[in-house]
């Protein structure tokens, strides 16, 4: 049917891949601010 079915095939997915980023780009996700909890180590008030 086509003459070069694998490049055709190629050229479509690439177009499908920046059709997806420039979604992305355009509407990005939402960004949930996760607070950050980190045990810090108790060197100054440890008995000597």
């Amino acid at each position: 049917m086509f003459r070069r079915p694998v490049m055709l095939l190629l050229v479509l997915l690439g177009l499908l891949a920046l059709a997806g980023l420039l979604a992305l780009g355009a509407f990005p996700p939402d960004v949930r601010p996760v607070p950050v909890e980190r045990s810090l180590p108790n060197d100054r008030f440890q008995p000597r």
